[in-house]
């Protein structure tokens, strides 16, 4: 592989402007085709094969107009005031009057004071009146599907919340106009603009820096747009760019920084442009395709959760690096013909310029002499530091909340006056596959559902069937709906025994009924259970073929087996971190501290390892290259370490600066997200793959890089070490030499 990436990097150096021609012209491309085309992401979760997806289709199929309405815009407008709201009516008939003009409102006089309500129809008070008429609901609905609000929709709206509030009246808001995702792009900035300082310091040199940035950006582009064109055909969620975009950038960029590296490197060992070019994409670019193909596994084996969204972010997720490693391998080679000379031009003063040679003092090198000097005290301390660091993972709690920071005071408020189940109800479907009478069935239903704990107003539970006549349509129906409010929070335990003990009541129901459980609460439960039950078969797959790839890279058992029991002590230091902060509230970093969000660990677990392994690749096997050329084991470590921490260190200051940024975005999964995949970085990379691997193959020693002969004679030799192209190149300066000695002649 080695020699053939090493002619591909000659070939793209050599036709450089054809090579950024083609890249650029596919961006345009794919923007032109989006343009004309302008696919809309899709805005349905689906969960095939889950209890809650068999309620929706039921709910879909017998009771399209109660689909129709979960699907269009809902907004709680919450009003409190501690001296009672029969003091404010003159205000609150004023903030009636402003949100009827909301657009596209659906039936205006239902948006009406409470207080006005429960004095006209006292039989509704207990439903828009609360904790002893201190608090007040009104509900607005609107004929807008929930995802075609906007930002500006969200703006207004909170400025209509903002007149109306003060003079002892609390006024806020929680619902669809208040879960609209605010525009982006802060975050993306931030990390480009940290990782250009950072290219800075470890190229010392502007235009050396620039190139990674414009490797990034474009493969980034080109990544979204197809992600966005895909979504004409196939359903996409637009959930998935975010994922794209921030892995994207971040191996990108360190993609583009092994390259530049290493090419720079060998324009030291005094080889020509173009050969030094060559060079880089065999050696550095064979790592960079192993480190890329085992994060493309990690991605891509999300597909086996089963969540179709899921499955989406993780394929979306393998394309963007594979287009990251096509542009390292092809853009960057000839990008570094197009700026020629020029490439590490104009030098920054006071910072350090190219490679150090093996024997000169440098903080890499004196750190991989201490390192070597004591491994055992090394390594223990790495370990005990995680393992510190992962303790309050012992308190992980795990749940999935879709409310937002913006919402909090309203959901209080609605904890507060009606119980916090309010927003968050259980759609129960009652269906006779035989198409018969569902009514007795239905009946029996409702009877068992008053009596179960955490059950809101169990008195004025009701039916509604897909029979004739108005609703409730009792009249041969043969499907029922029934809408159950659970007292407590829709993401809680409790909520969640609720729905189980619904589904449990199948066992008592009449003969070929059948009773399923949906509604968003159910979904987002049936998510988290999908989740945390894939989890291992997840991390199974994606380390047994990770290790497959890693001993076909290193020729050996024992680095592969380093490399993940230390993966495992930073993913569990990563949880322990995240519960620290988010969970347990300190720092300050949140608000409002609560539970982990359901997805974080399954995708810590696969961008994490695959990033983890990319740093592995890039550290060991310039140690490996070492050793097979001739340096003892220690020496190797050492050598290696001293050529790849600057390096390492620079990617992994990038990653984490991409990540961490993410914490400026508005919802706090991103900010979950950002933060742990920040922190496990800075675990791994700084603590497992600089200081706890090395030491651990210092005291391995040869056995590091043993290998039982019949594997390696099933293995394929990839040459990672670019052996092939070190025999090739010296071949050809003997014949030059025999050629000078000839006078031009052999």
């Amino acid at each position: 592989m080695s020699l053939a990436l090493y002619r591909l990097g000659r070939f793209a150096f050599r036709h450089k402007w054809w090579f950024v021609a083609t890249w650029l012209a596919a961006l345009v491309a794919l923007g032109a085709l989006v343009g004309a085309v302008q696919p809309k992401f899709a805005s349905s979760f689906e969960l095939p094969g889950t209890d809650s997806d068999r309620a929706m289709t039921i709910l879909r199929e017998e009771f399209p107009a109660a689909n129709e309405q979960q699907t269009e815009a809902s907004t709680s407008i919450l009003v409190a005031a501690d001296d009672g709201l029969t003091n404010h009516t003159q205000q609150i008939d004023a903030l009636v009057v402003d949100a009827r003009q909301l657009p596209q409102v659906v039936d205006p006089q239902t948006v009406a004071n409470p207080v006005t309500v429960a004095q006209a129809r006292p039989e509704l008070a207990s439903t828009v009146l609360g904790d002893n008429g201190t608090v007040g609901l009104i509900q607005v609905r609107q004929d807008i599907p929930a995802d075609e609000l906007t930002a500006e929709d969200k703006e207004a709206f909170e400025s209509l919340l903002a007149d109306h509030r003060g003079s002892g009246l609390e006024v806020e808001g929680t619902g669809s106009l208040m879960q609209v995702m605010e525009v982006g792009g802060a975050a993306e900035l931030l990390g480009f603009a940290v990782a250009f300082i950072v290219m800075i310091v470890a190229f010392g040199a502007l235009i050396a820096a620039f190139i990674p940035i414009l490797t990034a950006i474009v493969g980034v582009g080109i990544s979204i747009l197809l992600l966005t064109l895909s979504a004409a055909v196939i359903d996409i969620q637009s959930s998935a760019t975010a994922i794209i975009t921030m892995l994207g950038i971040a191996v990108s960029i360190d993609y583009a920084l092994f390259i530049v590296s290493r090419y720079r490197s060998e324009l030291n060992r005094g080889d020509g442009r173009e050969l030094a070019v060559g060079r880089a994409v065999g050696t550095a670019g064979s790592a960079v395709v192993f480190a890329g193909l085992t994060v493309m596994i990690a991605v891509a084996a999300l597909s086996v959760v089963g969540i179709p969204f899921v499955t989406q972010m993780g394929l979306a997720a393998a394309v963007a690096i594979l287009i990251a490693v096509l542009g390292a391998i092809t853009l960057i080679p000839a990008l570094l013909g197009v700026f020629g000379r020029f490439a590490f031009t104009p030098r920054v003063p006071g910072i350090r310029h190219g490679d150090e040679s093996d024997d000169q003092p440098s903080n890499g090198l004196r750190t991989a002499r201490f390192i070597t000097r004591y491994p055992w005290p090394t390594a223990i301390a790495g370990l005990v530091l995680l393992a510190v660091a992962a303790i309050p993972m012992s308190n992980l709690q795990l749940g999935l909340d879709t409310t937002t920071d913006s919402e909090y005071n309203a959901t209080q408020l609605l904890k507060r006056g009606f119980g916090e189940g309010i927003n968050g109800p259980l759609l129960v479907t009652v269906s006779d596959a035989d198409g018969g009478d569902i009514a007795p069935a239905a009946g029996a239903v409702v009877d068992e559902i008053a009596t179960l704990d955490n059950v809101a107003n169990p008195a004025q539970i009701m039916w509604i069937g897909n029979g004739s006549g108005p609703v409730p349509a009792h009249d041969g129906a043969t499907a029922a709906l029934i809408t159950v409010t659970p007292e407590q929070s829709p993401s809680g335990e409790a909520t969640h025994d609720l729905m189980e003990q619904i589904r449990a009541i199948d066992a008592s129901a009449p003969a070929g009924a059948e009773i399923h459980v949906g509604g968003q609460t159910a979904i987002m439960s049936d998510i988290s259970a999908t989740l945390s039950s894939s989890l291992i078969p997840f991390l199974v797959l994606v380390v047994g073929l990770a290790f497959i790839i890693l001993m076909i890279v290193f020729r050996s058992i024992l680095v592969p087996l380093v490399a993940t029991v230390g993966f495992l002590f930073s993913v569990c230091a990563t949880f322990g971190a995240a519960v620290f902060v988010f969970q347990e509230g300190h720092f300050g970093l949140i608000e409002h501290p609560a539970a982990l969000n359901s997805f974080i660990p399954i995708f810590l677990v696969g961008v994490v390892f695959g990033l983890a392994m990319d740093y592995q690749v890039f550290l060991v096997t310039r140690m490996r290259e070492e050793y097979v050329h001739g340096r003892s084991p220690k020496d190797s470590v050492i050598i290696g370490y001293q050529h790849g921490a600057r390096v390492v260190t620079s990617a992994a200051v990038v990653m984490i600066s991409v990540f961490i940024a993410f914490m400026l975005a508005p919802d706090t999964f991103a900010r979950m997200m950002g933060f742990s995949l920040a922190a496990a970085i800075f675990f791994d990379a700084f603590i497992i793959r600089m200081i706890v691997v090395p030491a651990v193959i210092t005291i391995l020693g040869e056995w590091a890089w043993k290998l039982p002969s019949w594997l390696d004679r099933i293995l394929p030799n990839v040459d990672v070490e670019g052996t092939a192209i070190r025999e090739l190149t010296e071949s050809d300066d003997k014949a030059k030499s025999v050629t000078t000695a000839n006078g031009g002649s052999r």
